[in-house]
């Protein structure tokens, strides 16, 4: 679980990476805004788009294998970075290599080892492995903002490499790809669970009939469809364009990131709350009211930029409690209707939140290059939250 731990601390400081090194770039090569929004929104699509195969592959190859795999492709790409001189490189880079490498250390995996591992407290769990990405926004904020104060963005790339391989060298050692490895049962099982004799021949057979499971039950599409708005509204726009915004409004880098890396501290107080929560409340009315709470947040957010960092630091409170507090409940949605096939549908779920993260990327640098700021990105935003509450109200009880 410590190793888990470990690895999603590393993956959520990747990324939180963008965030910081968007105007950096922007200066750097003199490229507009929507061109680095493009390589991001790639990264963020195919981090989701790899989730489903991840779970798949995790059968077949085992949790260890996949994670050090993961974390080599993230290290060679970050090295390779620091040497990109044109846009494609960086699509090639940062969005493709980089984007399969963190793809397969989402929030997936976290829900692989957690289903594996735990039969009883399996949504505190979640909660933890959820909390992990705030410890890793709170921790890789700061310093690589401190860092971009200092040096170059190249160091930040380097300093990312470095981590990837020596965590890697962790998970080779430690990592375990079930309890059985080491003669345990599943936390909280009280008989041996039944086992296959066979794996999947085919990690894409295993992949797709999930998704054919999943395409035909209504409260897939109507929990997929607030799940898609989540990525949109939080990895999307505020874990991409939060930063840039500050900036444009004469905040220095440093306080930007110190601001979106103080709302980590929340992020962890809300994703273990919501996993507690999750195991004990209706976690469709959950859902409505984290909702309810961000729309608000993000409709009020960029009319406070220029009111000071006091108003700042209440958005940064109210949001990061409501970060990845959507995260549990709608993973236990998932495994109360789905099963054993939770992990994989719950991979397509995270293509489309993803999806809904790699739009807002996009589109918020598109509009910031057409408009000049990010005011009806952010509102947008707002606005599909309200649309997730009616959606989850929906899911049959």
């Amino acid at each position: 679980m410590l190793t888990t731990f470990l690895t999603l601390i590393l993956a959520a400081g990747i990324r939180s990476t963008p965030g910081v090194l968007i105007v950096p770039l922007e200066h750097y090569f003199g490229w507009s805004r929507t061109v680095i929004s493009l390589a991001l929104a790639i990264n963020l699509l195919l981090y989701g788009l790899c989730g489903p195969f991840a779970a798949a592959l995790m059968d077949l190859y085992g949790t260890r294998r996949i994670m050090a795999l993961a974390l080599l492709l993230i290290a060679v790409g970050t090295s390779l970075t620091t040497w990109m001189n044109a846009p494609w490189q960086m699509i090639a880079l940062w969005g493709v290599v980089i984007g399969i490498g963190s793809g397969f250390l989402s929030p997936v995996l976290g829900t692989v080892v957690a289903n594996r591992w735990f039969v009883t407290h399996r949504g505190l769990v979640v909660g933890i492995f959820s909390a992990a990405g705030s410890a890793g926004q709170l921790l890789f904020l700061p310093l690589f903002s401190k860092f971009l104060a200092v040096s170059t963005w190249q160091t930040v790339t380097g300093f990312i490499s470095f981590a990837a391989l020596s965590v890697m060298v962790v998970v080779s050692l430690i990592m375990r790809n079930k309890p059985g490895d080491i003669g345990l049962l599943p936390y909280g099982a009280l008989h041996p669970a039944d086992i296959a004799n066979a794996k999947e021949t085919n990690a894409f057979t295993a992949v797709f009939t999930g998704l054919k499971t999943a395409v035909s039950n209504k409260d897939f599409w109507l929990l997929t469809s607030s799940f898609f708005v989540c990525g949109a509204t939080s990895s999307g726009l505020i874990g991409t364009h939060f930063i840039p915004a500050c900036i444009d409004h004469g905040m220095p880098e440093v306080t930007a990131a110190g601001l979106l890396a103080f709302s980590g501290i929340f992020n962890l107080i809300g994703a273990m709350s919501s996993g507690w929560l999750s195991d004990r409340y209706d976690n469709r009315w959950l859902l409505f009211w984290f909702y309810i709470l961000r729309g608000t947040s993000l409709a009020w957010l960029p009319f406070q930029f220029d009111a000071g960092t006091t108003t700042l630091i209440i958005f940064v409170i109210v949001n990061g409690l409501d970060w990845i507090a959507t995260l549990p409940p709608t993973i236990r949605l998932t495994t109360d209707i789905f099963g054993k096939q939770s992990g994989i549908i719950f991979g397509w779920m995270m293509v489309f939140h993803q999806l809904g993260a790699a739009l807002a990327t996009f589109s918020g640098g598109a509009l910031h290059t057409l408009l000049g700021d990010y005011q009806w990105s952010f509102i947008a935003g707002g606005m599909l939250c309200f649309i997730a509450c009616g959606l989850v109200i929906k899911i049959r009880k």
